[in-house]
C-alpha cells in the first residue's frame, strides 16, 4: 500500500500511515489483505527496509522473496490495523512462518486456515501414530518377536491388523522391522498388504496393516484336496502382479509360502511379512518356522548360495502353485536340508554341470551325498497338473533347479496358461483389483470334479488365526 500512495495525499491520510508505522513497528513493510470464505481476513505482512515509504521518500522499498512473508489472520468486524496496536496478537508459529490469530468478538471462531496447522480441539482426539488410537480386539498370532492383534482404528473406525514387535533395550529395533516398514511404506499396489501407521514406543514398534481375514493357508485348509482351477488361476495371476511389482522396483520378498499371502473376503491375494526371511515375527499354526521355510527354498540356497535374484522368489511362486491344484506341498521336507533337496531330486533329476553350471561350486553340493535320480514329468508326481490347460508347463518353467531357467514374474503373467482371463486385467492400474474387471469372481471350491472334496466351510467366516 505505500508504494501506491501519491506524494499529494491529504494531511489526514498521511497522519494514518505514519500511525500504522509506528503501530506495526519500522520492521515490517507492506500490507495486503485477502478475504478467505469465513469472513476472516489473511493479512501478509512483509519484512520492512528502514526506509521510509515511497511517496514520503524517493528511495524505493526492498523486494521481499515470498518465502520470507510473516502470515497474520483476523476477524473483519473487530480488528483495524490503523487502530488497534500489535500487542492485540497472539504468535502461534514462529518467525517467517508465523500464524497470528486476532480475536473477534463477533466471531468467535477460529479461523478453518489456521485450524489446519492446529491440533484437533479436543485434546484427547484420536490421531494416527499414537497407541491410544488403536483398539486390540483379540490376538490372532504369537511368535518370538511379534504379536498380531485384530484391532479398531478410532480415528476411522477401521479393521485394522496390529504387529506389535517388542523391542530389547540392550538390542533396539529388530532390523527385519526396520526393514518391513521401509519397504511397505514405498510399496503401493492392490496386491501387497497396506501398511497404515507406525507406531513407535520404548517398549514396542506396531506396524499397522490393512485387516485381511485369512491366508491361503488356512483357505487351502478349508478346502483340502486341490482349489478350484479357476480360483487357483486368480490367486496366481494376482501373485505374479504383485511380486511383478516388487521385481520392478529390485526388491525381493525371500520368503514366500501361503502363510504370508493374506485372502481378503473378496478374493484379494495381498503379498505380507516383507523382510522377515531370517527372523520370523509370527509363527505358522502347523509347522516350526524352519521346516517351513524349507519347503519354499530353492535348491541353489539350500545348497549354500548367497548369489541369487528375483530366481529365489520364482522357485517360491512354484511351489505354491502346485499346492494350490494339488492340494499337499509340493516338497515337505520333514528333517533337514538333506531330505529337502533329495524330494526336490527326485522329481527335478539330481543336478549336473550339463544341466546347472556351476552346481559343484556351491558350498553344500557333495554328489556323494545325493541318489541320481532322473527328471520325471512333474504330472508323474501330481496329476492334477495334466487336468488344467498349460499348467504342468507353467508349473515347469518356475520349478528349474538352475535358477537362470526360472520364469520371470513379468513373463508369466504372458504365458498362455492365462490366456481365457479377460484382458482388461493386464490394463490394470497398480492400486486397482483385478475384481473390478467385469466377470472376474472366485468360483465355489464345491463339486468341481476334479480334486476329493473335504468338509465345506463356509468361505470368509474365520479370522481368528490371521497373520501379518
Amino acid at each position: 500500500m505505500c508504494d501506491l500512495m501519491p506524494a499529494t495525499q491529504p494531511t489526514e491520510k498521511i497522519g494514518k500511515m505514519k500511525k500504522l508505522r509506528r503501530t506495526l513497528s519500522e520492521s515490517f513493510s507492506r500490507i495486503a489483505f485477502k478475504k478467505d470464505d469465513s469472513n476472516f481476513d489473511e493479512i501478509c505482512v512483509t519484512k520492512m527496509s528502514t526506509r521510509s515509504c515511497q511517496g514520503m521518500d524517493s528511495k524505493p522499498l526492498d523486494t521481499i522473496p515470498e518465502d520470507k512473508k510473516v502470515r497474520v489472520q483476523r476477524t473483519q468486524s473487530s480488528f483495524d490495523p490503523f487502530e488497534k496496536p500489535a500487542n492485540q496478537v497472539k504468535r502461534v508459529h514462529s518467525e517467517n512462518n508465523a500464524c497470528i490469530n486476532f480475536k473477534g468478538s463477533s466471531s468467535g471462531k477460529e479461523s478453518p486456515k489456521l485450524r489446519r496447522h492446529s491440533s484437533p480441539s479436543s485434546p484427547t482426539s484420536p490421531k494416527f501414530g499414537k497407541t491410544d488410537s488403536y483398539e486390540k480386539l483379540e490376538k490372532l498370532g504369537e511368535g518370538s518377536y511379534a504379536t498380531v492383534y485384530k484391532g479398531k482404528s478410532k480415528v476411522n473406525g477401521k479393521l485394522v491388523a496390529l504387529k506389535v514387535i517388542r523391542l530389547q533395550e540392550e538390542e533396539g529395533t529388530p532390523f527385519t522391522a526396520i526393514r518391513e516398514a521401509s519397504l511397505l511404506k514405498g510399496l503401493k499396489h492392490s496386491n501387497i498388504v497396506l501398511l497404515h501407521d507406525i507406531i513407535h514406543t520404548k517398549e514396542t514398534l506396531t506396524l499397522v496393516f490393512e485387516y485381511v481375514h485369512t491366508d491361503l493357508c488356512q483357505y487351502m485348509d478349508k478346502h483340502p484336496g486341490g482349489l478350484n482351477p479357476d480360483n487357483v488361476k486368480l490367486f496366481l495371476f494376482q501373485l505374479l502382479r504383485g511380486l511383478s511389482y516388487t521385481h520392478q522396483r529390485y526388491i525381493l520378498h525371500r520368503d514366500l509360502k501361503p502363510q504370508n499371502l493374506l485372502i481378503s473376503d473378496t478374493g484379494e491375494l495381498k503379498l505380507a511379512d516383507f523382510g522377515l526371511a531370517r527372523a520370523k515375527s509370527v509363527p505358522s499354526h502347523t509347522y516350526s518356522n524352519e521346516v517351513v521355510t524349507l519347503w519354499y527354498r530353492p535348491p541353489d540356497v539350500l545348497l549354500g548360495s548367497t548369489d541369487y535374484s528375483t530366481s529365489l522368489d520364482m522357485w517360491g511362486v512354484g511351489c505354491i502353485f502346485v499346492e494350490m491344484i494339488q492340494g499337499i506341498a509340493a516338497f515337505p521336507g520333514m528333517k533337514d536340508i538333506q531330505d529337502q533337496l533329495e524330494r526336490i531330486f527326485l522329481i527335478l533329476g539330481t543336478p549336473t554341470e550339463d544341466i546347472w553350471p556351476g552346481v559343484h561350486s556351491l558350498p553344500h553340493f557333495k554328489p556323494e551325498l545325493f541318489t541320481q535320480y532322473s527328471q520325471k514329468k512333474l504330472r508323474q508326481a501330481w496329476n492334477k497338473l495334466g487336468y488344467v490347460n498349460h499348467a504342468e508347463e507353467l508349473a515347469t518353467r518356475f520349478l528349474q533347479c538352475f535358477p537362470k531357467n526360472r520364469l520371470s514374474a513379468q513373463a508369466a503373467m504372458k504365458h498362455e496358461y492365462f490366456s481365457d482371463l479377460p484382458p482388461r486385467l493386464w490394463e490394470l492400474s497398480d492400486m486397482s483389483p483385478v475384481f473390478t474387471v467385469h466377470n472376474v469372481k472366485l468360483q465355489s471350491e464345491t463339486g468341481d470334479g476334479i480334486r476329493v472334496c473335504g468338509k465345506n466351510n463356509s468361505y470368509g467366516k474365520d479370522s481368528s488365526n490371521n497373520q501379518h
